[in-house]
């Protein structure tokens, strides 16, 4: 399985469009961010680089296995799989940011398939990965009730469905300018897909209920849900649109980890 362009420019929704627009163009913002995380010497978390050794959040027996990244960019979380042992497949909409992955897979001398599609129509046959995994990616930047039923095709039986997402309150308080607040800003019923002021691109948030519903709907197996805090810290820091001191109050990022009945 090389790599390959799986992309029907045609056969792109309108939300598909503006976010690979929008990727395409951010990508070199995400050239040393992806640098560094591809020199990291252990994997970590979200924003706040939550360390997996605090966390616990991968389960034991991930050592080896088909993994696929589904909304890879600069794909740092499969070359850490990749060092697990497992045979990561990279999955992003844009070019861009495969291009980087690519770079740095000859910086690092670590190859694996790096394909050009959407998350929501995944060019690869039905049962061809022991996990599918997601570090944003997908997880926000696609319509959940397209990209989980599309994770669940690509899984064989038992195979787990890994993806972290900003948290439910972080998106109910989020402001167009700055950062995350003690108010809600948005309502939590009809919370879907949400356009931002100024922003090409479109992501998509689920409440929990809404969430467990559409895993448990498509057959999965819902087996944790973390919140993540942030670490310790200058607590005026703040990365993106959350302060530490928030973040160490509520979770800004959740991951959720389901099993493939």
């Amino acid at each position: 399985m090389g790599d390959h362009d799986g992309l029907d420019l045609a056969g792109l929704n309108e939300h598909e469009r503006r976010n690979r627009a929008d990727w395409n163009a951010d990508a070199p913002k995400w050239v040393a961010p992806g640098r560094a995380n591809w020199a990291a010497s252990e994997e970590h978390w979200g924003m706040w680089h939550v360390p997996e050794a605090d966390a616990g959040i991968l389960p034991a027996d991930l050592d080896g296995g088909d993994v696929i990244e589904l909304g890879c960019g600069t794909a740092y979380w499969s070359a850490w799989l990749a060092r697990r042992g497992m045979r990561p497949v990279g999955v992003d909409l844009s070019e861009a940011q495969l291009a980087t992955a690519r770079t740095l897979q000859a910086e690092h001398g670590l190859e694996f398939p790096l394909i050009h599609a959407s998350a929501e129509r995944v060019p690869l046959p039905d049962a061809s990965f022991d996990l599918a995994f997601s570090e944003y990616g997908a997880a926000i930047w696609c319509d959940p009730y397209v990209w989980i039923p599309e994770a669940h095709r690509l899984l064989r039986s038992g195979g787990r469905l890994i993806f972290l997402a900003n948290s439910v309150i972080a998106v109910l308080t989020m402001p167009l300018e700055g950062s995350c607040g003690p108010t809600l800003l948005r309502d939590q019923f009809g919370l879907h897909r949400l356009e931002w002021e100024g922003e090409e691109g479109v992501d998509f948030h689920l409440p929990h209920g809404q969430m467990l519903a559409l895993l448990r709907e498509t057959g999965f197996e819902v087996e944790a849900l973390h919140e993540l805090r942030a670490p310790e810290g200058d607590p005026d820091e703040v990365r993106f649109f959350v302060g530490r001191e928030w973040s160490r109050r509520w979770p800004s990022e959740e991951v959720w980890v389901a099993r493939k009945l």
